[in-house]
């Protein structure tokens, strides 16, 4: 069996190569060892880096580990890179995200029942940035799809796993909170639900990420329709109580106009 010493070696070297999150059940197989012994190497790896406070920085999502540039040495980076407009997401893919986050695995309509608005785009948005996946099927009528975060949302939020979520008592009341404190922007107020000590989220602050390469798309762009779609389907709802409040006047002045014919026939 090769030394810790070569192992650790061989797992920097993969780490490098890799580039996207080394999974430990992966790594241990290419030395015939147990997950959880390679977990451990991982482990010391990454306590070894803290403590030399190297500007590489080894991050571990879900049994998964991967080379991060150190946070405090992102002004150096971005002075290097060239400039690229940051992007974040809607408001109504926050609120979307933030219910998915607190009370997944969760359906379609109960994402619907908490906003008040339906969310067909938005979800289709989220799924495309990997942000959120299905992960299976409730056991009420229709079987409705269960829908849950993902790797890439720990990614990108700085988590190691979702139990590093910031404690709120009521998701519903979190939402859709009507009066706030001096200082709450109500507008970002889904933000604040994923405030991390990482600090790639802040309330009313852009997401810093990674930029993308010449002719890519940020992961984080806001997809237009979304909130063109929502006050499409609010428009239409409101077009339709307009329809109705004109037929209820018509049918009063139409009853109003026979009991005065009446009264001048008498």
């Amino acid at each position: 069996m090769a030394s810790s010493k070569t192992i650790k070696s061989a797992f920097e070297s993969m780490l490098f190569t890799w580039g996207e999150p080394l999974d430990v059940k992966l790594a241990a197989e290419i030395f015939n060892i147990h997950w959880k012994d390679a977990y451990e190497y991982f482990k010391e790896l990454q306590q070894e880096y803290e403590q030399e406070g190297r500007g590489i920085v080894i991050r571990e999502v879900d049994k998964t580990f991967q080379y991060v540039t150190r946070e405090e040495n992102a002004g150096y980076i971005e002075r290097l890179c060239t400039p690229v407009k940051q992007k974040r997401l809607s408001q109504s893919a926050l609120e979307v995200l933030a219910i998915i986050a607190y009370k997944q695995p969760v359906t379609k309509g109960e994402i619907e029942s908490i906003r008040g608005i339906k969310c067909d785009r938005v979800l289709e948005g989220l799924e495309k940035k990997s942000l959120i996946a299905e992960v299976g099927r409730a056991n009420s009528i229709g079987r409705p799809i269960l829908y849950g975060t993902t790797d890439m949302f720990l990614k990108h939020f700085g988590l190691t796993s979702v139990k590093e979520l910031p404690e709120i008592e009521d998701i519903e009341s979190a939402i859709h909170i009507s009066e706030a404190p001096d200082g709450v922007d109500l507008q970002q107020i889904s933000l604040d639900l994923f405030s991390t000590s990482a600090g790639l989220i802040r309330g009313g602050a852009e997401e810093e990420i990674e930029p993308p390469l010449p002719g890519q798309k940020s992961m984080f762009d806001t997809d237009d329709d979304e909130a063109e779609a929502e006050a499409g389907g609010d428009t239409a709802e409101a077009g339709d109580d307009g329809a109705g409040t004109d037929e209820v006047a018509a049918e009063a002045a139409a009853e109003a106009g026979n009991h005065e014919n009446e009264h001048e026939q008498e």
